[in-house]
């Protein structure tokens, strides 16, 4: 978007738990995901998510829900403000390689990949990506709401 973050402008990656979080209407994390939405649309800049991840939220909606509930969040994805990033054999490498060195998940290892490469914030309520350490910048959402 940008957005101003400590005096530079910044990009935000979203994590799989985020849509999970907005499309559950975790009230918390919807309203935390919706200000980033609408910060994407006034800017004409949209949120990044690795394709890996957007995949993630498909193949889990799918599980939970089912495949028609499934194409259904895939059509609302496609509505939203979000560039979905493709992978290529150096992008897989390096997600590779984080995900060896901070003993992260392997689709959590593309959206901190993502975001390092792009020098933007990952958001997410993961707290396992505190491994990666300063080379990563979280955005945190709220892990868990009554």
């Amino acid at each position: 978007m940008p957005m101003s973050v400590r005096g530079s402008t910044r990009r935000f990656v979203l994590d799989a738990n985020a849509l999970f979080g907005f499309f559950d209407g975790r009230r918390l994390v919807a309203e935390k995901v919706r200000h980033l939405l609408g910060e994407a649309l006034r800017h004409d800049q949209p949120l990044l998510m690795s394709a890996v991840n957007w995949g993630e939220v498909f193949s889990i909606a799918w599980r939970r829900h089912g495949e028609a509930i499934a194409r259904d969040v895939e059509a609302k994805l496609q509505e939203l403000p979000i560039a979905v990033i493709a992978v290529d054999r150096e992008r897989a490498s390096r997600s590779g390689a984080l995900k060896e060195k901070h003993s992260l998940g392997y689709a959590d290892a593309f959206a901190a990949e993502l975001a390092i490469e792009q020098g933007a914030w990952l958001v997410t309520a993961d707290p396992e990506f505190s491994k990666v350490g300063k080379a990563l910048s979280v955005y945190p959402l709220p892990r868990h709401e009554k």
